[in-house]
């Protein structure tokens, strides 16, 4: 989670001015809260997340104690393709995520004979993933969602306008789950290259193959 710290800084003659620091991780705002705390001039720290949402250093000190031990430092990779031949859609979800002091990497594909296109199926795939991380209890939290569909990187970001109603349709829905859960997304588009292990998982629901697995990383 990154945030930014508001604070009242106090002179010795009893002047006071507040002042808001720039986003930075959460752990870090931490320290330099606790250091600014010691000058003995500082009071009334905040700290503010991207949802507006105020935390105060007590809070904060429980929350990333209490994320040692559920899902963090997540990053997801998804696809979704779709067989014009059969109308069928194939959708590929990796997740690696950090938990109790191990790495893990969960693998999950679905198919769907619902969808009309490959840019649906790409949004499927991506709504698949929320779906994954929500059953894993991620909430409040960034997350780097990696794909390399175009159109839904770009507009998921805003770069380009959803025009078409069945695509916004599925941003919608994307984008109520991310607030729902305090989801701070991240989008990096990539080269087809290097979302192999999703590709391929999509590829393999359209033969008929179903994996849900999740293996410890070494």
């Amino acid at each position: 989670m990154n945030i930014l710290i508001e604070w009242i800084y106090k002179t010795p003659k009893g002047t006071e001015t507040i002042f808001r620091s720039e986003e930075m991780p959460a752990a870090q705002a931490l320290l330099f809260a606790e250091d600014m705390e010691r000058t003995g001039r500082t009071k009334s720290i905040a700290f503010i997340d991207r949802f507006d949402s105020s935390w105060t250093v007590k809070e904060l000190k429980s929350y990333l104690k209490g994320i040692e031990t559920e899902p963090h430092n997540i990053t997801v990779y998804f696809d979704g393709g779709f067989d014009h031949a059969t109308s069928r859609s194939g959708l590929g979800c990796v997740i690696y995520y950090e938990q109790s002091g191990k790495s893990y990497r969960l693998r999950r594909n679905a198919s769907s004979a619902e969808l009309t296109s490959n840019n649906e199926s790409e949004y499927a795939a991506l709504y698949l993933c929320l779906q994954e991380l929500e059953l894993l209890n991620v909430h409040h939290l960034p997350v780097r969602f990696i794909g390399d569909s175009q159109v839904v990187i770009k507009q998921m970001t805003g770069e380009w306008p959803t025009l078409e109603k069945v695509l916004l349709g599925w941003a919608d829905r994307i984008d109520k789950k991310m607030k729902d859960h305090g989801i701070q997304p991240e989008y990096e588009l990539v080269q087809r290259k290097s979302n192999s292990e999703a590709d391929r998982l999509a590829t393999q629901s359209l033969n008929g193959i179903s994996i849900t697995a999740t293996s410890e990383m070494p």
